[in-house]
């Protein structure tokens, strides 16, 4: 593995756009959420994670070239220390705005998939009690867990090796660090609330 960006950020702060961009960039695949949900090999080395079990990082994210979202996110500080020369990028949005998004989409039904028969559903439930919490229904909480993760991203990561970003940013910070030019496109912007909840079967967010 030899990722060049550790994305440190957690879902809903523009990460699946970050994804699309990074792989414009990187020329290479970005680790997301959605890679997880279709591959048994992936769900059962995050599900090692999550439990705190040795996991072989090498292994598990040979075919990438950077991660975002979660799961990779609760595990920045590993990746990190496993990747040194890595950019560290932390996507941040307000936490208010944040959790109003998360609330939207994929906190959506979580509660439910706690009951779930599923053993990386199991895991992963785990595992964002341990890094973040399961108060889905506690805004202070949740958003509080929120701005205590970046914060660690914050103290934990030299700031010549970090770079705090939301997607107002756009390309060129990005760009700038990875010593890359800037594509003559607009940086994507994908899977927004509206996006998310037509994917799963949910109407779109009254207005």
């Amino acid at each position: 593995m030899d990722l060049k960006v550790v994305g440190a950020g957690v879902g809903r702060t523009g990460t699946h756009s970050l994804k699309v961009a990074l792989e414009r960039l990187l020329g290479g695949r970005c680790h997301h959420m959605l890679e997880v949900f279709p591959s048994e090999e992936q769900k059962e080395g995050w599900a090692k994670a999550m439990y705190g079990e040795p996991v072989d990082w090498d292994e598990l994210l040979a075919d990438f070239v950077a991660t975002v979202d979660w799961p990779s996110a609760a595990f920045w500080r590993e990746l990190a220390d496993a990747n040194p020369d890595a950019l560290v990028l932390l996507s941040v949005r307000p936490a208010a705005e944040w959790y109003r998004s998360a609330s939207n989409t994929i906190f959506v039904g979580m509660a439910d998939w706690v009951e779930r028969d599923d053993p990386w559903m199991t895991a992963f439930i785990h595992g964002l009690g341990e890094r973040f919490t399961v108060n889905f229904d506690d805004a202070v909480a949740m958003q509080q867990a929120f701005e205590d993760h970046n914060a660690a991203v914050r103290a934990a990561i030299a700031p010549e090796r970090l770079l705090e970003w939301t997607v107002a940013d756009g390309w060129e910070p990005i760009c700038a660090r990875l010593g890359v030019p800037v594509p003559d496109e607009p940086f994507p912007v994908t899977n927004t609330t509206d996006d998310f909840r037509s994917m799963v079967g949910l109407p779109p967010v009254e207005r």
